[in-house]
């Protein structure tokens, strides 16, 4: 798993930095606006990849159906301590 792997959906990310980019120019000169639309591209995917891994985790071998809380060793630690 890539830090910065392209995906389908990045083609959505990127149409709408370029919006922003193309509303911006208004304001500052395009270059410094092009500059802001690379920064926020690169910004956005690290913060996914890092809230991605966090959650993978987190979530460690699964969750359980239940309760939701997070399965160790194959064995959700509040619901099988519940049924014995």
């Amino acid at each position: 798993m890539g830090l910065l792997k392209f995906e389908r959906r990045d083609i959505i990310l990127i149409v709408g930095l370029f919006l922003i980019v193309l509303g911006i120019t208004q304001y500052v000169p395009f270059h410094y606006s092009a500059l802001i639309g690379i920064l926020l591209y690169f910004t956005i995917k690290m913060y996914v990849e890092m809230r991605r891994r966090s959650f993978a985790n987190a979530v460690g071998d699964g969750m359980c159906m239940e309760c939701g809380s997070r399965v160790i060793d194959k064995k959700c630690p509040k619901c099988d301590y519940s049924q014995e």
